[in-house]
């Protein structure tokens, strides 16, 4: 049996155990010879309201400007040369992380999701959830996952 890996997806939150996923992300893309893909799922803000609804979105202006921010750090995750040489996709989408995650990496036919997990508590894990946990769960492809900061085989 020949593992074939075309198509790695590592989705970004900009945190350090994304940048520690992204590392094995461009290890697995040269050793395989894969296309990259690189996304930023940007969560729709929202501000407190004084009334019963509880939240209503912010304001549009607030909004570009967070989404703005939001691209040119996706931009900044891979050098030109990294993007030439990985025949990279950047790609911000709006959403819920993990829905956006999945259905990106169905769409795109992607062999493996390279994801980064910050190692929180047992109660932090219970009460938050995990993107990391509900990607494992719900991808059509397999999912390794790297914990931040824990032994790291990508020398950098």
């Amino acid at each position: 049996m020949t593992i074939d890996l075309k198509k790695i997806l590592v989705p970004v939150d900009f945190s350090e155990a994304a940048e520690v996923a992204l590392r094995y992300g461009k290890a697995f893309a040269e050793a395989f010879n894969a296309q990259l893909h690189v996304l930023h799922v940007f969560e729709e803000p929202v501000v407190p309201a004084w009334t019963t609804e509880g939240y209503i979105p912010a304001l549009q202006s607030v909004r570009e400007e967070l989404e703005k921010r939001a691209r040119q750090r996706l931009e900044e995750t891979l050098s030109d040369d990294e993007r030439t040489k990985f025949d990279a996709k950047l790609v911000l989408k709006t959403g819920t992380p993990f829905v956006e995650i999945v259905r990106y990496a169905r769409d795109e036919e992607i062999d493996l999701i390279v994801i980064g997990t910050h190692g929180r508590g047992p109660i932090a894990h219970i009460l938050l959830g995990s993107v990391a946990d509900r990607v494992v769960r719900k991808a059509p492809c397999p999912v390794l996952t790297v914990r931040h900061p824990e032994h790291e085989f990508v020398m950098p």
